[in-house]
């Protein structure tokens, strides 16, 4: 690919104008675990709830190798796309993630994208930027034809995501997940491939290339 490097899991680094994308590896287990316990109550209202016994890789870095481990076969089962966002210098500092889940192929082709941010990072349109990143990375290199983004009605700052990109809303789909143990609704954006094509100079200039 001209426009990524190797990253240390064999993947790639995918970058915007102030975030590196990629994929999270054991060593990065303190700088992870640090943000999910700092920003628990920030984050898990958004979230699904653990499976009853399940083990929390937020406290086990063995948990957090194997969640790692898996995300890694995903991807070269061509299943999912797991990134680390980064940002600062050289990209050094973990800001949360975004990943590319359920790829399905055939006459679909279709992913869904997912992500969070640190509470501290929140409102510098990082997402929006890793967002862009990800859709040049899913259009362009693997060939999918559309990508969704589905959100809680009321939560504003990941309606403010897809907003920014401009993706367009597909409507409201009812007790769409179970989130926090109850079933919400969501609002389901969406862009596909023609669409990514139409303002991909756009997005690459107001969040992929670097300044002049």
């Amino acid at each position: 690919m001209s426009w990524g490097n190797l990253s240390r899991a064999g993947g790639l680094d995918l970058t915007g104008r102030r975030v590196l994308l990629r994929p999270l590896v054991a060593g990065d287990f303190e700088a992870w675990a640090e943000v999910r316990v700092r920003a628990h109550d920030w984050l898990v209202k958004w979230e699904p709830r653990p499976v009853p016994g399940q083990p929390d890789a937020t406290h086990d870095r063995r948990v957090f190798a194997a969640r790692c481990g898996a995300r890694e076969r995903e991807r070269q089962l061509g299943t999912g796309y797991g990134f680390g966002i980064f940002v600062g210098a050289g990209g050094k500092r973990f800001a949360g993630e975004i990943n590319l889940s359920s790829v399905q192929r055939g006459p679909y082709q279709n992913a869904y994208v997912g992500y969070w941010i640190d509470e501290a990072l929140a409102g510098n349109s990082y997402v929006p930027e890793a967002f862009a990143v990800l859709c040049r990375y899913a259009f362009e290199e693997l060939g999918l034809h559309r990508l969704q983004a589905s959100i809680i009605p009321r939560n504003r700052a990941s309606h403010r995501v897809v907003e920014k990109l401009g993706l367009r809303d597909e409507g409201t789909a009812l007790r769409y997940l179970e989130i926090d143990g109850v079933w919400e609704d969501h609002v389901r954006y969406a862009i596909t491939a023609e669409e990514w094509a139409e303002r991909r100079a756009d997005y690459m200039r107001k969040w992929i290339l670097p300044d002049d």
